[in-house]
């Protein structure tokens, strides 16, 4: 347990209460400034976006630690609202138990510690707005971290990466005229467009040693009138794979899928790319500071191997944007379930504590490095 592990339970409370969606996380932001500026510490807001960012200590090196402010939208208990159902009410408490910890020893600290509270990562498109705002060009290393499922890593286990997949996610549109429905000949059926679309995407194969997935995730068509053939249809598609090169691979073949439909039924039919994720790209030596970060807090019965998952992350944009930063982020078992994403997703709160402590130590060992 640490010091502040009741201001941290408080703290989650009221995260987990508020949840707010990508781009909307305009009181999650005013309340971290608040709390932070109590803290005596100043923030940095931006004219054009939510989020913040904060720091303490001065000088070089320069150690960033990233927390995502955003909520998913959906179904919980029949009603559809913002939801944490992907634990950023965790990493946002985790982030500010490390401030907390650390500000207590800012006198010690050999560098800067930044703060990052960013927004719409659910979007994955607020890691590359923070990139714009400069908040990493100056940052030596940089941490986030991510609470796991069940079925990666178990209770009291931490790993000292993650290496997420590419995740692409692309929303598209069916045109063309409504028919009668005595008439099917006189238009083509949305439904039907959307039928074959499905069956086809399932019948695309690549490298079976990268994992690998595309599924259609949203279909929408017709009204309340079921004697009318739906001319329009809006569609989502959810694209993953391990590698970059296999996404851009499946991507490819999916616009030609696209194109050979449209023409087949002499229809038009848009895609355009909503989030586009890139696949992680480990780096050696923030992976080492955070294993030995996890060790010198918790043992080595606690530490894991790097975890490698399916799952995306707009997190991995900073490394790519900015290459030379050195960045990992860490892998916190809580016995989540059922899983991420779940509307009812609940996790072991007390990993929270543990994951501060973890960050603590690694941060202060990349500033003595």
């Amino acid at each position: 347990m640490t010091a502040n592990t009741e201001t941290l339970n408080e703290i989650f409370e009221h995260l987990h209460k508020n949840p707010e969606l990508s781009w909307e996380e305009t009181e999650t932001t005013a309340w971290l400034k608040a709390f932070i500026e109590s803290k005596g510490v100043s923030v940095r807001t931006f004219d054009d976006c939510t989020g913040l960012t904060a720091e303490i200590g001065n000088g070089s090196p320069v150690v960033a630690v990233r927390a995502d402010i955003d909520a998913l939208w959906q179904e919980v208990n029949g009603t559809f609202q913002a939801n944490h159902s992907c634990g950023h009410d965790a990493h946002m408490t985790i982030v500010l138990g490390t401030f907390l910890e650390l500000l207590e020893k800012r006198d010690q600290l050999s560098g800067t510690v930044r703060f990052i509270f960013q927004p719409a990562e659910e979007k994955g498109t607020g890691a590359l707005k923070m990139v714009e705002k400069g908040v990493v060009d100056d940052a030596d290393y940089l941490f986030g971290m991510h609470l796991r499922p069940f079925q990666e890593l178990g209770p009291g286990e931490f790993a000292p990466a993650i290496s997420h997949g590419a995740a692409r996610l692309i929303e598209g549109s069916i045109r063309g005229d409504d028919a009668h429905g005595a008439r099917p000949h006189l238009n083509t059926n949305a439904v039907q467009v959307g039928a074959e679309l499905v069956m086809a995407i399932n019948g695309m194969h690549f490298d079976p040693m990268v994992p690998q997935s595309m599924k259609v995730t949203g279909f929408q068509a017709g009204g309340k009138s079921a004697n009318i053939i739906p001319g329009s249809a809006a569609f989502s598609v959810d694209a993953r794979a391990q590698k970059n090169e296999v996404m851009d691979a499946m991507t490819s073949q999916f616009d030609r899928l696209i194109h050979m439909v449209a023409d087949y039924h002499n229809i038009e039919i848009s895609t355009e790319v909503k989030a586009d994720m890139p696949a992680a790209i480990l780096n050696e030596e923030a992976t080492a500071v955070m294993e030995e970060g996890i060790i010198e807090a918790l043992g080595t019965d606690a530490c894991r191997p790097a975890i490698v998952t399916t799952g995306g992350d707009d997190f991995h944009f900073y490394t790519i944007k900015r290459p030379h930063v050195k960045a990992t982020m860490l892998a916190v078992g809580c016995g989540l379930s059922p899983g991420l994403h779940h509307p009812d997703m609940t996790f072991d709160r007390s990993a929270i504590p543990d994951a501060v402590k973890v960050m603590t130590c690694a941060v202060q060992k990349a500033l003595e490095t």
